[in-house]
């Protein structure tokens, strides 16, 4: 039996620390005469005595076992130590010995001769004393005089052996492999061999040291690979795809490695690349429409240095932040990816591009065998799904679907005519695309284990496949159907933790590339095919139990890596599949290459400016300023609408970023220049918010040179946006400008800023005219002369217009004003908002009304300013109605702003408020929605296009949720939903529950807690379970990984009940599940349930009661069964007389409740994959 040897420590060398001298040498051996009889022990000495078993066959028996050979054969040691790498090419060999002597006299580090190996100069490195360890310390490095070039590398297999000069049969050795570059130079053993030990009396009770003399030698068998692929034992520090490769990848978001597999085999399909590229887009080029995103991301991939993100393609989906952490089915999402580019194409060039690149056609029939009778149907194909159970290869699994089924006995099939009939019935091909998609059946549903499972059997599949013998004996067979393959699609893992990679050849002649999401690498053949068969390794080291597989950290035989999906493209059409595609395919409305990466660049600098603000955020402040032109331009309620205008529009107010230690006066300035007019005729009116909810001007600044932080202080309110009117002064008196508000000297009876908005009923538009000064005991009637003027209509003649005046109070009180009151009576004050409209004749009202017109003023301020009222309900209700509550809104608001003023009702942060839109049937939330900064309030609230499930929702209310987190948080976040059930399992209340994705079940427990209001007794007392196919599939502890949690399950979340936390001696747990007649058709709520010795099911009954929380009449209803596993899978029904502890039952067994379904519908489907 060989010795247990320390762990060497394969590792670079690390700096040096303290000299160690001969006499520290001396003092820490002791120089003890160590007799051959005498023993040393520490820890490490320590082995366990027993044996394994050894099974002895006929052939072990007579075998002898080879004798170990000497270290100086060094044929033989090479052979022994350092065994061929299968699959890779040796470049050069070479076995060098150092003689070292007077060992207790050497230096801290020492180096040995150099030799020769592939061209390339090695030596051995030394530290007699141990590299800041108590072990002599061997390195094999690189014996380079210079720095070697930056590209400079070797692939090398080496061992490193030490031993006794006088007896070549006392040796240890160290076997490593390993890249050797500019940076990494040395590669070996830090913990050798332990000191004490090599100068022990004996070796390990050979009869004499190791180090003999102070002498020992040490031998370097070195082995140099030929690198295939660019990558053998390669760190990937500072690797560089595109460098390497020409190619970059796809950077993952979090669970999108599926989805980068596909869309990097896509894209080196080049005909399908070019045919996306050929979809006109360049009137919707946004973010919101997918095949720009998609023409844009395959732009990116031709033209970027480094990865590229998938967050705009994804956010062109549609999907929201629990999509992206799904790993969703791939042939799903490639056949809804191509509806949606075909759609696209319809009306195009490219229409029918994919049509002709992927779409075969098969027939079903049934034939009948003694009769001229055949009934048959043709249809087209995207894909084929191929069982992988039960075949071993591509040709079986062929063979499998076009199998031919006899129907004869009671199967007899129904001739029209003929009557019943012997017949066969089948499926054939009969044509194949250019194109091939072949899915293969990995995940199985597992009826003996009752949970869906990965195959992982062996499944070959070659690089050139005839698929010939699968078509029919009709099929156009004048062109070889002979494929390549492009492509292997990779999932490595199991059904709860996994990962997605390609293996793509992206030129005809060239070689398959391995696509591992933001890392290109060159892969040989072997990886591409004979690796992904799956079945078992091969070439397991002795007694191994397994390889450990990366994902789900279990030891395994098989391999954990296997095709999922299959990519042939039919060898006559190569040339045309992956035809060059040029810069003029790029779609024109991209630009040329400079023109999009300028627009790239502008991107990066608009980010990189918002960054910058951000940072900066607490130095400026953000001023609005509205005009007289702002106020002319704007149909609406007060002066201006600050929120919901178009950025350009004339209506709109203008935001100003000012630097807080800056002065009114600079400011003045600034707007001034930007206006062309003088800066001394302009002034600042402050606009304060009113109790009636409006905002008007109340004072001018009279101090322009005060501060903007000091103005603010004086005269802002709690908002954060410092707002004003910008008054031009009308008169201007040697070269000063003269204001209407100056100080007079009656004091009493001082101007007021007034300003005048004209209905027009024959235009249907209210507007803005301007403004004028009235002084506060002058009657309302004395301003209808101003009003005229400013109109032109001549004051004082006969055809000018009678006038009616109302005040515009707020959005819900327009009121008539009495022309004989005065101002001050009618409580005018600086800033009010008068609106005149003509007076109607009795003919010119009826004529209005009948075209559908409003006639007075205040049904037209009605019309405009309740056009949208949205209904706001929490998505999880609460006890009060307060939660509930409506918002006045404009329809072209975008999703920032109406999430602003619901945060502002709500007095949360708007970025912790996550919005859903309303079933119009059920009243239920229906979706999420995806903040899209292209996207208003009524485009979320009545869609154009129905396609994607958006129809059928109401517009004019939202569900809200407040989330413990920001939006962009929950991108780092795991949702799971969680049931929790209560009143037995009568009532379930579903809650999405947010955990970081590294967290374990207890992280769960504290959002449990607070959105299903328990308190800390109940949390306490929590168990949390899966469960499948509506039956109890397993208890999880607190520090079982979220990870592990897959879409396949559900998850439920229920108090334990007391008589479980109070079990006696010989109880135990069964689990129980409901079902309607049929054991296949479970509903509701499976739970445990404790079983107690000696109870007659009577009884038990009454504690089923009370534990479901089924009384009455609905629970005398329910049957009651013991569910055994198959193949005894037919329920034994229990009668009162029965005790449920006496009967035989399994570990795997149920109690199954037979009872009707209320709860089920028809034509009800669960979420799955869209794209917008």
């Amino acid at each position: 039996m060989d010795p247990v040897r320390q762990n060497p420590g394969v590792m670079k060398t690390k700096p040096p620390g303290e000299k160690r001298s001969t006499a520290d040498l001396d003092n820490y051996m002791g120089f003890m005469q160590i007799e051959p009889g005498d023993m040393l022990l520490d820890d490490y000495d320590v082995v366990d005595e027993k044996q394994d078993v050894a099974i002895i066959t006929p052939d072990d028996s007579v075998d002898e076992p080879d004798p170990e050979p000497l270290a100086d054969d060094y044929e033989a040691m090479k052979a022994r130590l350092l065994p061929e790498i299968p699959d890779l090419e040796i470049e050069a060999e070479a076995v060098h010995t150092w003689s070292i002597e007077n060992y207790r006299s050497l230096a801290r580090k020492e180096r040995g001769p150099i030799f020769q190996c592939g061209g390339h100069p090695w030596r051995i490195l030394f530290f007699p004393y141990g590299n800041n360890v108590d072990f002599a310390s061997f390195y094999l490095e690189q014996g380079f005089e210079e720095k070697p070039s930056d590209d400079w590398y070797a692939c090398v297999q080496f061992v490193l052996v030490l031993w006794n000069k006088n007896d070549p049969s006392i040796y240890v050795q160290h076997t490593a492999n390993h890249r050797y570059n500019v940076d990494e130079g040395d590669w070996g053993f830090t913990r050798f061999a332990e000191i004490r030990k090599l100068f022990a009396a004996q070796w390990e009770g050979r009869g004499r040291p190791m180090v003999e003399n102070d002498a020992v030698n040490v031998t370097a068998y070195v082995r140099i690979y030929k690198d295939p692929t660019g990558v053998l034992w390669h760190n990937f520090i500072n690797y560089d795809s595109k460098k390497e490769t020409g190619m970059v990848g796809l950077k993952n978001q979090g669970a999108t490695c599926y989805l980068n597999s596909l869309l990097q085999s896509l894209y080196f399909t080049n005909a399908f690349r070019k045919a996306v590229y050929q979809i006109p887009t360049e009137q919707e080029a946004d973010r919101a429409n997918s095949a720009w995103a998609l023409q844009r991301l395959f732009y990116l991939l031709q033209t970027n240095d480094t990865a590229v993100s998938t967050q705009e393609l994804t956010a062109s989906f549609g999907w929201e932040t629990r999509h992206i952490f799904e790993q969703q089915d791939v042939q799903e999402l490639s056949r809804i990816l191509m509806e949606r580019m075909e759609e696209r194409m319809k009306g195009t060039k490219a229409e029918n591009a994919l049509a002709k690149m992927f779409v075969g056609k098969m027939k079903t029939y049934i034939s009948c065998i003694d009769v001229d009778y055949e009934s048959s149907r043709i249809e087209d194909f995207w894909d084929i799904q191929l069982n992988v159970s039960g075949n071993k290869n591509l040709d079986e699994s062929f063979r499998d679907y076009v199998q031919v089924e006899t129907m004869d006995g009671e199967n007899k099939y129904f001739a029209e005519g003929y009557g019943l009939q012997d017949a066969k019935k089948g499926v054939i091909f009969e044509s194949f695309p250019q194109v091939l998609h072949l899915q293969l059946k990995r995940f199985e549903y597992d009826f003996n284990r009752d949970a869906m499972m990965k195959i992982n059997d062996r499944y070959e599949f070659p690089e050139v496949f005839d698929a010939a013998p699968y078509l029919s004996a009709d099929a156009d067979k004048s062109e070889p159907y002979t494929y390549q393959l492009h492509g292997v699609l990779v999932h490595s893992g199991d059904l709860n933790a996994g990962h997605y990679y390609a293996y793509l050849k992206p030129t005809k002649d060239g070689h398959f590339y391995k696509f591992d999401d933001d890392r290109v690498t060159r892969a040989t053949l072997k990886e591409a095919l004979e690796e992904n068969f799956g079945g078992d390794y091969t070439n397991m080291v002795n007694g191994n139990s397994g390889i450990r597989n990366p994902y789900t950290r279990t030891l395994s035989t098989k391999r954990s890596m296997s095709a999922y999906m299959l990519v042939y493209i039919r060898q006559s059409r190569l040339d045309n599949i992956l035809l060059e595609v040029a810069e003029s395919d790029t779609p024109s409305h991209l630009g040329k290459l400079r023109e999009l990466s300028k627009q790239l660049n502008e991107e990066k600098a608009l980010i990189e400016r918002k960054r910058r603000e951000r940072e900066e955020q607490h130095l400026y402040m953000h001023m609005g300023v509205v005009t007289d032109e702002n106020f002319k331009a704007f149909q609406g309620f007060d002066l201006c609408a600050w929120d919901g205008i178009e950025p350009g529009s004339e209506a709109a107010p203008k935001t100003y970023r000012t630097l807080r230690t800056s002065t009114i006066a600079d400011f003045i300035r600034t707007v001034a220049a930007e206006k062309k007019l003088p800066a001394d005729q302009l002034r600042l009116w402050v606009m304060v918010n009113r109790q009636n909810k409006t905002t008007r001007p109340d004072q001018p600044i009279e101090n322009p040179e005060m501060t903007i932080e000091e103005a603010f202080t004086k005269y802002g309110s709690r908002d954060k946006a410092f707002r004003f009117w910008l008054e031009v002064a009308k008169t201007v008196e040697d070269g000063k400008p003269v204001w209407p508000d100056a100080p007079a000297q009656d004091r009493n009876n001082t101007p007021i800023l007034i300003f005048l908005k004209y209905f027009d009923a024959e235009s249907q538009t209210l507007k803005g005219v301007g403004h004028i000064y009235a002084k506060k005991h002058s009657k309302v009637g004395d301003i209808v002369p101003s009003i005229l003027q400013l109109m032109g209509w001549s004051p004082g003649l006969t055809t000018a217009p009678t006038l009616a005046l109302y005040e515009e109070i707020k959005h819900s009180m327009i009121e008539p004003m009495k022309p004989k009151s005065t101002l001050q009576q009618a409580e005018i004050q600086d800033g009010d908002i008068v609106c005149f409209q003509k007076a109607l004749s009795e003919k010119e009202i009826s004529a209005l009304q009948q075209s559908g017109s409003y006639t007075d003023a205040r049904e037209f301020y009605d019309y405009l300013l309740n056009r949208v009222t949205i209904q706001f309900n929490p998505k999880i209700p609460n006890d009060t109605d307060g939660d509930c509550f409506g918002l006045v809104l404009s329809k072209r608001m975008s999703y920032d702003q109406f999430s602003a003023k619901v945060g502002e009702r709500l007095k949360v942060d708007p970025t912790h408020i996550r919005f859903s839109t309303v079933n119009t049937t059920t009243g239920k939330p229906k979706q999420i929605v995806k903040r899209n900064p292209n996207q208003n309030l009524w485009q979320i609230l009545s869609p154009q296009f129905s396609t994607y499930n958006n129809s059928n929702q109401r517009n004019d209310a939202l569900y809200y949720e407040v989330l413990d987190i920001s939006l962009s948080e929950l991108d780092t976040k795991k949702i799971l939903k969680v049931t929790w059930v209560s009143e037995g399992v009568t009532k379930e209340e579903t809650f999405d529950i947010l955990v970081a994705k590294n967290g374990v079940v207890a992280d769960l427990l504290p959002g449990l807690q607070k959105k299903a209001g328990l308190d800390d007794e109940t949390i306490q007392n929590v168990r949390v379970y899966e469960a499948h196919a509506g039956k109890f599939y397993k208890q999880l502890g607190g520090d079982y990984s979220v990870a592990s949690i897959t879409e396949f399950v559900v998850l439920y979340a229920e108090r334990v009940p007391e008589e479980e936390q109070n079990s006696e001696e010989g109880d135990r747990l069964i689990s129980v599940f409901h079902f309607d007649k049929e054991m296949n058709k479970p509903h509701g709520v499976p739970f445990k349930f404790l079983v107690k010795p000696g109870e007659k099911f009577k009884d038990t009954k009454q504690r089923l009661s009370k534990r479901t929380g089924i009384k009455g009449k609905q629970f005398e209803k329910v049957k009651f069964a013991l569910v055994q596993k198959p193949p005894y899978s037919k329920p034994i029904y229990l009668n009162d007389d029965d005790v449920l502890a006496d009967l035989p039952i399994g570990h795997d067994d149920f109690l199954g409740l037979d009872h009707v379904n209320k709860t089920r519908s028809i034509g009800t489907k669960g979420d799955s994959i869209f794209i917008r």
